[in-house]
């Protein structure tokens, strides 16, 4: 398919008319409109030869070629693909192998910003165990696992996930699904650690070395951590809403409902482990995931991106330097070990500091609240020295707005510590080289 000149076609025009999109989608010069409605008809002749190879998404794709009609007669202003996005149901084809095409102006998170024409040719990912699992305890009816085939350049970036509520749409619906490409999630996972490995002269158990070899095995490790992950989001003693949607909050927080969601996953699989009940593959799945969870976020999420406002690569910091001052991380003579018998206990433990901050979250004041997620982070990593919140309530200005309470955080109000500066600059490279990738390009 992804060699067909069919898609060839399709992603070349694509390519092509994003290059006349403005950042909210439209084709505003009169001079690109007659270039940009003959790519248009490309983009929908191309669809049209492809449909037949996804009866599944017929509707979809029936729907599609009408939005992008409307879009031309409406003048190519900001693109409106509700009606089409509306009938795209991944989550209704969860099998194994199972392809899509997909077209939409959207934003790629952690790619562009942009609501430019993007198109992607996937496959789910959907090994039997998984089933098992989401048919059991871990019910996720949104959660769509996918892998690339290929894609348009929106996607030849860090982006690893694909959601509704970046389509250009004249209203918001109800968005009943979210789709995470496992297989660049594990290609960039097995290039990162295993150079992070070298790196601090981690001696690898045999299993995780077998996890970093095998880009299949990983790539459904990945689906079982998501797969909890996502869904516990909205589960548990919560404070109302952990993500707070359109409020601005200290970044710190957001650091720890992602790593409460990753501790859960973890926790999670440590039960499953245990679990004589369950099948083989689960058990052994769910072993890994204990390791990719520790490794992503220690090795590859503590040092990815800039230092402003990194809520995950706080996260990876938090869960390294609590591991190392509960003793069960040492570096010592520069080299790093890890004694793994201790690690579930411990990690689980972090968990409970957190979900013991949101379950008491319900009866404190949302500034109270902010506080005390401050005290427990700052119990772990050192503050900025330069940090207005380190030096207590006193320090802030309570009685005024909470925008100004937020204000007072700095950019980077945990730095690195001097192990993650020095990691970092061995690091650079290789998490450079992952932007893009793709299972396929993964060594």
């Amino acid at each position: 398919m992804a060699t067909s000149p069919a898609w060839l076609a399709l992603k070349q025009a694509a390519t092509d008319l994003a290059a006349l999109q403005v950042k909210d989608g439209s084709v505003p010069e009169p001079e690109d409109k007659g270039p940009a409605g003959e790519l248009v008809e490309t983009i929908k002749a191309a669809i049209r030869e492809l449909a037949p190879h996804f009866p599944h998404d017929a509707k979809y794709l029936e729907l599609l070629d009408g939005d992008f009609s409307k879009w031309v007669d409406n003048g190519l202003g900001v693109p409106d693909f509700l009606d089409s996005l509306l009938a795209f149901n991944p989550q209704d084809h969860r099998v194994n192998g199972l392809g899509h095409l997909v077209v939409f102006p959207m934003y790629t998170q952690n790619g562009s910003t942009s609501r430019h024409v993007e198109a992607v040719l996937v496959d789910v990912i959907w090994p039997e165990f998984i089933g098992e699992l989401e048919a059991g305890s871990y019910s996720n009816k949104l959660f769509v696992p996918l892998r690339f085939i290929d894609f348009t350049p929106g996607y030849d970036s860090n982006s690893a996930v694909l959601f509704p509520e970046s389509v250009a749409v004249r209203e918001t619906p109800t968005f009943t699904w979210g789709a995470i490409f496992q297989d660049r999630e594990a290609a960039r996972f097995r290039r990162v650690v295993r150079e992070a490995a070298e790196v601090t002269r981690l001696d690898l158990p045999a299993d995780a070395v077998e996890l970093l070899d095998d880009q299949s095995l990983t790539q459904e490790t990945f689906v079982m951590w998501d797969l909890i992950h996502d869904r516990t989001h909205m589960r548990g003693d919560l404070p109302f809403d952990p993500f707070m949607i359109k409020q601005r909050m200290p970044f710190f927080l957001y650091s720890l409902e992602e790593l409460r969601c990753d501790l859960t996953a973890y926790r999670e699989s440590v039960a499953v482990e245990r679990d004589e009940k369950a099948s083989p593959e689960a058990r052994k799945h769910a072993k890994l995931v204990q390791y990719a969870v520790i490794f992503d976020r220690i090795f590859r999420f503590a040092i990815t991106g800039s230092r402003v406002r990194n809520y995950d690569g706080l996260g990876g910091q938090l869960l390294f330097a609590w591991l190392h001052q509960h003793h069960v991380l040492h570096w010592t003579d520069t080299k790093l070990t890890i004694d793994w018998a201790e690690v579930p206990e411990t990690v689980i433990a972090l968990g409970r500091e957190i979900e013991e901050l949101y379950w008491r979250s319900i009866d404190r004041p949302k500034l109270a609240h902010w506080l005390a997620a401050y005290e427990l982070v700052s119990g772990t990593l050192t503050p900025n020295p330069a940090s207005t919140w380190a030096k207590g309530p006193a320090a802030l200005p309570l009685t005024g707005p909470l925008r100004e309470i937020t204000d007072q955080v700095l950019d980077d109000e945990f730095p690195l510590s001097m192990f993650y500066e020095a990691l970092g600059k061995k690091m650079r490279g290789v998490i450079e080289s992952t932007s893009g990738i793709t299972g396929a390009g993964a060594a």
